[in-house]
């Protein structure tokens, strides 16, 4: 495993955003989170990741940013995490409100600030798109960026997954502009489920935080369920773009070109990944990660859970019911 590497996760909390904040607050530095809309409206994200934030006990600044796509109207997933983004477990109240409003300025000052910072996105790519458009020197300081979103199937359509569809020009910004990005898609995080077996391991781990989020996943993973014909748990798809970075030999990935098609009726959202064996397809632009060691992906989640407990994460707030 890389040394601690500094990230910012940029989310939309969501059950699976919830899993990568554990494992970024075990295994990297956590410099920041900065929340958009998508899995539930921004009030909502930005609450949801305030609250994780507090339940893990560790002090890193939310940044509210976009409430909505550059040039789409927003669309939230209460079919998939309820109507609160957070929905199957009690929550408490959040410690305060977020250190900002204006996620892309944080973005932009703190990669100009510290450079080889790597960009955790694990929602739409809205807030991330905006700063590479408002600096474009970002692309040569930061490390990378690290997504979750794309894939060569849809959950949101046939073709399209759902943060990529959410705002397809916002992902198109970041496919196109020239910094060296990852992308964890649905061919990766579908392989990557929270069965009842894992739930289990998380839920026997010490703690309030370990019972918080055996109880969203048990949620998360019935909702995966209930409208999947083969799944046998939910797709915890966000920390594996943390794992990309963090756990690197966890990965088998190759290296592609991927474009974003923006305005097809059908094809909205989807990620196109040129695999022809021609010497005329365009240079990679993205490493496309396709296989993932999954049972050593959750030993890793399983420990970073009982890690943050037994470091104190609080153990009793006032519950939101």
């Amino acid at each position: 495993m890389p040394e601690r590497p500094a990230i910012i996760l940029d989310c939309d909390p969501g059950h699976d955003d919830a899993i990568a904040m554990v494992v970024a607050a075990r295994h990297t530095e956590l410099v920041g989170i900065t929340t958009v809309a998508g899995n539930a409206p921004l009030a909502r994200t930005t609450r949801n990741a305030l609250i994780i934030r507090d339940l893990l006990g560790i002090d890193a600044p939310v940044h509210q940013g976009s409430a909505r796509p550059l040039l789409l109207e927003a669309h939230a997933a209460p079919e998939v995490h309820g109507a609160t983004g957070l929905d199957g477990a009690d929550l408490p109240e959040p410690s305060g409100p977020p250190a900002s409003t204006d996620a892309v300025a944080f973005l932009v000052d703190t990669c100009r600030a510290r450079e080889g910072l790597w960009l955790v996105p694990t929602g739409p790519l809205t807030n991330i798109a905006l700063a590479l458009r408002q600096a474009p020197d970002l692309r040569r300081r930061i490390a990378g960026i690290s997504l979750m979103g794309g894939g060569t199937f849809g959950n949101w359509s046939p073709v399209a997954e759902f943060n990529v569809w959410a705002d397809p020009h916002a992902a198109a910004i970041v496919f196109d502009a020239g910094a060296p990005l990852m992308m964890c898609g649905l061919d990766l995080t579908h392989r990557f489920q929270a069965t009842a077996e894992r739930i289990d391991r998380i839920r026997s781990a010490p703690g309030r935080l370990a019972a918080v989020l055996a109880d969203l996943l048990d949620f998360f993973s019935a909702a995966y369920i209930g409208r999947h014909h083969h799944m046998e748990g939910a797709a915890v798809h966000d920390p594996c773009a943390v794992l990309a970075v963090t756990h690197p030999a966890l990965f088998e990935s190759e290296e592609r070109h991927v474009a974003v098609e923006t305005t097809g009726q059908l094809t909205r959202g989807m990620t196109v990944i040129d695999r022809r064996d021609l010497r005329s397809v365009p240079p990679p632009n993205c490493r496309v990660m396709t296989s993932i060691d999954a049972d050593a992906g959750f030993d890793v989640i399983v420990e970073a859970i009982r890690t943050r407990s037994a470091a104190g994460a609080p153990a009793d707030a006032e519950v939101v019911r």
